[in-house]
């Protein structure tokens, strides 16, 4: 809707009036043929119920709408207008090109957002200070966020269905691939190529670790700390066809020729040094998986890879 002409200093050309609302134009847009200029809201409104120019009634859209010239724009911003707020106390009078950023400041303005003076950290608007009551607002957003919390975990507990289920299919996609290279030597290379890929996926989501102290390393961990390194592994989305596999080679039984005793570990620290590590999340623990670590002898590394756990010394 346009401007009341009332609130315009001096008169006010007919051809900055809109057609439909009688006020002055607002938000000006004109039908490209006839040239005819209307509020943008006016105009949108009436093509909304039928598509014709409301002076000559010649077929108009809204894709046959475009700006109004520079000329007009610049009489239209060149008018006086008393603020909006005149009936709030404001007695201003303005340019109209300058309404809008006055407004944003002026003091008399109803609906201006100032900060509750009691301390909750509501901003509310001017005219409804005097009746905010700051437990009701708060117990209102309380509730209101305990709602969207409930939504979020609905929300959750369906997307964790989807994904087990998706995990599932995985798996049994997985299992019929393993089935099938037994028989098949392309397929027994597709499902080759497919696990090694996995685990490279898996292996780029853990954090690169360093060890400082080689000489923290716990070469026979007992059963109990092979559990909660494993339990760590299985929860940080380790390949299942590669699990087992790692946690044998924990221990310094199954330890390639560098690794395998005391005197040889000492002798090789500076070898070592040469490991891509990856962090065990959560514990003092690392991998040193194959697929990082092509760039090391047979001495000192096995498939899949290596799991060494210390006491202390990682970074």
């Amino acid at each position: 809707m346009g401007y009341d002409l009332h609130r315009f200093q001096g008169e006010v050309d007919e051809e900055l009036t809109c057609p439909i609302c009688s006020g002055v134009l607002e938000e000006p847009l004109q039908a490209a043929m006839c040239e005819h200029a209307f509020c943008r809201a006016c105009i949108n409104e009436w093509l909304s119920r039928q598509p014709t120019c409301p002076v000559d009634r010649n077929s108009l859209t809204t894709a046959n709408l475009r700006a109004v010239p520079r000329i007009l724009r610049n009489l239209l911003s060149r008018l006086s207008i008393t603020c909006d707020n005149a009936a709030y106390g404001c007695t201003l009078v303005l340019k109209l090109d300058a309404l809008n950023a006055h407004l944003e400041e002026c003091e008399h303005n109803p609906k201006k957002p100032l900060p509750c003076e009691k301390g909750c950290g509501f901003v509310i608007p001017k005219d409804e200070l005097k009746d905010h009551n700051c437990v009701r607002e708060l117990r209102t957003m309380i509730l209101t966020q305990q709602q969207k919390i409930g939504e979020f975990k609905t929300e959750i507990a369906d997307q964790t269905l989807t994904i087990n289920e998706l995990k599932r299919e995985l798996q049994l996609f997985k299992d019929f691939m393993r089935a099938m290279r037994v028989s098949n030597p392309a397929m027994r290379a597709i499902a080759d190529q497919m696990e090694r890929d996995e685990v490279i996926r898996w292996s780029s989501t853990l954090a690169r670790a360093r060890v400082t102290r080689w000489g923290g390393m716990i070469s026979t961990p007992d059963d109990a700390l092979q559990m909660m390194i494993k339990r760590a592994l299985s929860e940080s989305g380790c390949p299942p066809h590669i699990l087992d596999n790692l946690m044998e080679n924990c221990h310094e039984r199954r330890w390639p020729r560098g690794l395998s005793s005391l005197e040889t570990r000492q002798n090789n620290r500076r070898i070592y040094d040469n490991y891509i590590c990856r962090r065990v999340p959560g514990k003092q623990a690392v991998l040193v998986l194959s697929c990082d670590n092509s760039h090391m002898s047979e001495d000192v590394m096995v498939e899949p890879g290596l799991v060494m756990i210390f006491a202390h010394g990682i970074e």
